[in-house]
């Protein structure tokens, strides 16, 4: 009976954990820093981006993307909540 308590204890934790909205009190400061060169004709530069790990997010650099046929890119965005800010990453 104790191991299925654990179980379904686990199981409820990284249920709860993976699709809570990761939302934070204050939007982290922007972010400077230099564009490199294009590698070449055709390629699209994809912004810097928020990425959530060990409970906050953390910044991860930009950079380029060939381009995809019939499809642009949308930069990703804060979104302000009630209780804070949420990231939408950015998508083709």
């Amino acid at each position: 009976m104790k191991e299925w308590l654990m179980i379904a204890g686990v199981v409820v934790l990284f249920s709860t954990t993976a699709c809570s909205p990761r939302i934070v009190p204050t939007r982290p400061h922007d972010v400077v820093y230099s564009r490199t060169v294009s590698p070449g004709p055709g390629y699209v530069w994809i912004s810097g981006d928020w990425v959530w790990s060990r409970g906050n997010y953390r910044w991860r650099e930009g950079h380029w993307e060939r381009r995809r046929a019939g499809r642009s890119w949308h930069e990703g965005y804060w979104e302000k909540l009630n209780n804070g800010y949420r990231w939408h990453r950015g998508r083709w």
